[in-house]
């Protein structure tokens, strides 16, 4: 019987094969650094830290997602938007319910803050 050379892969096909890979994954890698690295900054981690004694005007906008100065209807919406992710009736707590409708309070004016119920 004779041995069928031809269904061997040769060996410079190989080398050719192994060098696009890497090449093909060290562009991909490249790729995904640079996006990684051209994250906005607030998208690179999240608050570090909990709430305060007393909520702030800074910590309201923090808990809304929204800025201090932003008009009444656009923290309106901002708070309904976060209340729906986070109410108790749908799983969410009471505790980040009561923070979340203090947020809006006092970013609205109707409080000074250190309204929680807990």
């Amino acid at each position: 019987m004779e041995t069928i050379e031809s269904t061997r892969i040769p060996k410079p096909f190989m080398t050719g094969l192994v060098v696009a890979a890497a090449a093909y994954a060290g562009r991909y890698g490249i790729l995904a650094w640079q996006a990684f690295k051209g994250r906005p900054a607030g998208m690179r981690q999240f608050y570090q830290g909990g709430f305060h004694p007393s909520m702030n005007k800074r910590e309201a906008a923090l808990i809304l997602g929204v800025r201090t100065t932003h008009p009444t209807d656009k923290i309106k919406e901002a708070h309904r938007r976060v209340m729906v992710a986070n109410h108790p009736d749908a799983g969410g707590s009471h505790y980040l319910a009561s923070k979340i409708n203090e947020a809006k309070e006092i970013l609205l004016g109707k409080t000074k803050g250190g309204g929680s119920a807990f």
